[in-house]
């Protein structure tokens, strides 16, 4: 299965955004792409509540859902849209984050809300209260596709591997992680956290990445790691993108899942346990 990774530095404006996610599209189209991948919040990066209040839009109003339908049913491709941030009409004006899996003739095949909200303080100057303006999603996602059937997740949700064990299970032969990582974070982890997610799985783990300073109307500016991954079911690192904006090209073997599975079936090997006791 050939493939491409869109690695985005999106702004705070989605029209704007969107016209180069198409241009972007289209180049890896043409380079011969049957799947390709953007990443989480793919529509708009700000830290401004109020901004994305005048911003977003509910899912059947938004303009980037509705132009990457109609370009993935153009190019007549699979295409996974890491993540939207979506007004969702709840009383607590929360939005969701959405990621949308599309298939060749436009139609919407999966959605899956994250469900592992990014609620930390990592120093003293970069603090993320992710669930002050997202709801949580509440159920794990698998959708069937001509090359393989295909878990969905989204960037924090790769530090909870229980998550990843359930989609396993539920037949995923390729997960997807699509995110917008912090540069902290991601230095001391990201690498980790996606091979291990892999080799636990036996799966393909796709990470198409938000990358570099994202410009905002409002001069409040965030940063993104980049380092879109594809890792192997063996846990090797087949693309690397570095921290540059633009097209990644890659090709499954999607043999190899089974081939993995097969030397090392510890998903088959694994048993129930009883709770811990606590010795004393």
């Amino acid at each position: 299965m050939q493939g491409a990774i869109l690695q985005l530095n999106v702004t705070d404006d989605p029209g704007d955004n969107l016209g180069k996610t198409l241009a972007m599209l289209d180049e890896a189209v043409r380079a011969g792409a049957e799947f390709v991948l953007t990443p989480e919040v793919t529509n708009c990066v700000s830290t401004s509540r109020s901004h994305q209040q005048d911003v977003l839009l509910h899912e059947d109003e938004d303009i980037t859902l509705a132009a990457l339908r109609k370009a993935a049913a153009d190019a007549g491709i699979w295409l996974l849209i890491g993540s939207l941030g979506l007004k969702t009409g709840d009383a607590d004006g929360r939005f969701a984050n959405r990621s949308f899996l599309i298939g060749p003739q436009g139609g919407i095949v999966a959605r899956y809300d994250k469900i592992h909200m990014f609620d930390v303080q990592i120093n003293e100057s970069e603090t993320y209260r992710e669930s002050a303006g997202y709801r949580p999603g509440t159920q794990a996602v698998v959708a069937d596709t001509p090359f393989g059937k295909i878990g969905l997740s989204i960037c924090y949700d790769v530090r909870f591997p229980l998550l990843y064990n359930a989609l396993a299970r539920a037949g995923a032969q390729i997960i997807t992680v699509p995110a917008a990582f912090s540069p902290v974070t991601g230095a001391a982890h990201w690498h980790a956290l996606l091979r291990a997610r892999a080799i636990e799985t036996g799966c393909f783990v796709i990470a198409p990445a938000q990358t570099g300073t994202h410009a905002s109307a409002e001069h409040k500016t965030r940063d993104c790691y980049g380092h879109s991954l594809v890792v192997s079911p063996w846990g090797e690192v087949l693309l690397d993108a570095g921290d540059t904006a633009g097209v990644y090209n890659f090709v499954l073997d999607m043999d190899d899942v089974a081939k993995v599975r097969g030397k090392v079936p510890s998903m088959a090997n694994a048993r129930m346990f009883d709770a811990p006791e606590v010795a004393s």
